[in-house]
């Protein structure tokens, strides 16, 4: 309100004293060339979930308030819906930017749906370890890492458990919980369980030969995260994996919750680049979408968003409270070593709809 009457002033003075007194609040000026996209539109479209309200708040709502665009936001369920959705949409899309996970990016690229951003509009892309930057041919710019590991009950160990091997173990039957066929996690259990018997990504028939020990030992797959905490929290459940962390930010907090998560762990943890997309024919500017990315990449906006998802930041600047630096749940820049498995997305992409089934086949 201060700032709005301080410039109807300004203009009431007259173009020469409005020019000596800008001068006098670089404040003012600041807002004034910061806001450069007021009456503009901008169309997103990321999850239903927590990491999707995290978007909302971390980056969209700090977007409008520092360029003046309104952001219009629509959530969905999961990358499956949102590559549906654009793919609905033919040859007018309905949103400018989409948020989602590097398989349905890798999808949509190769499908000629989206539109490169331009890196030039990108300054903060410099600060993006070049591993995480850009991928699916160029089109989606990495904004986060996604990063799972073993879930656990605090009551039953002592310690966190070292592999996920110690899934198998048979005094857990019926206590085991896995990710659903349809999710990224799911894909990254078979690498696990292939690891486990001397496979790979690229080689997977152990994996799947391993889990179908586990078929009549699961209690149940964790398509609701809020239902697997309850679990945890009545001592029903022991272990589970691959899953996020990043689900449980809350749980995770308190002692009570029974619940614990790991990613030390002798196959490593999974780390899957989170994408922005740009889709091709967009209704907004392609101006405002590349600001939205570059704002999607700013050190305070990365280090916000992985303390509020406990997911890891992809900007090595990135700005960490001292709490999040503490954080055993936050992979930091530094942690991204040997360690962390990072998929082949293309790899991924291509075995995807097989593996899902098989999956579904194996455990069912």
């Amino acid at each position: 309100m201060t700032h709005d009457i301080q410039r109807r002033n300004l203009v009431k003075a007259g173009a020469a004293t409005l020019a000596a007194a800008t001068l006098g609040f670089p404040a003012i000026q600041a807002r004034a060339q910061s806001r450069k996209f007021a009456g503009k539109t901008l169309r997103i479209l990321t999850w239903s979930d927590d990491t999707g309200l995290a978007v909302l708040r971390d980056i969209a709502q700090t977007f409008e308030e520092k360029t003046g665009c309104k952001v219009i936001a629509d959530r969905t369920g999961g990358t499956g819906d949102m590559v549906a959705k654009l793919k609905a949409g033919g040859t007018r899309p309905q949103y400018d930017v989409m948020h989602m996970a590097g398989v349905g990016a890798v999808s949509l690229a190769a499908a000629g749906l989206l539109e490169k951003p331009d890196l030039n509009q990108l300054p903060n892309l410099k600060d993006v370890d070049p591993r995480f930057a850009t991928g699916a041919d160029g089109f989606g710019i990495g904004y986060l890492l996604w990063t799972g590991g073993m879930i656990y009950n605090t009551r039953t160990f002592k310690a966190p458990p070292t592999s996920y091997e110690e899934m198998w173990n048979p005094k857990y039957a019926k206590r085991v919980f896995l990710p659903p066929a349809t999710w990224t996690d799911a894909l990254d259990t078979i690498v696990a369980a292939a690891k486990i018997t001397g496979g790979s990504a690229t080689n997977a028939e152990g994996g799947f030969k391993k889990l179908a020990e586990l078929r009549d030992r699961v209690l149940t797959f964790g398509e609701n995260p809020t239902q697997i905490a309850e679990l945890f929290r009545s001592n029903s459940l022991d272990i589970g994996g691959v899953y996020a962390p990043a689900f449980f930010t809350k749980e995770l907090k308190d002692p009570n919750s029974g619940l614990g998560a790991t990613y030390n762990l002798k196959e490593g943890f999974y780390a899957d680049l989170m994408y922005t997309v740009i889709p091709k024919a967009h209704p907004g500017e392609s101006e405002v979408a590349n600001a939205y990315i570059n704002h999607s990449l700013d050190p305070v906006v990365q280090g916000k968003l992985a303390e509020d998802v406990l997911n890891g930041p992809v900007n090595h600047k990135a700005v960490l409270s001292a709490d999040a630096k503490k954080s055993p749940y936050i992979i930091k820049p530094e942690q991204m070593g040997s360690g962390a498995v990072i998929h082949d997305k293309a790899v991924i992409a291509s075995v995807r709809e097989n593996w899902i089934k098989r999956y579904t086949q194996t455990l069912s």
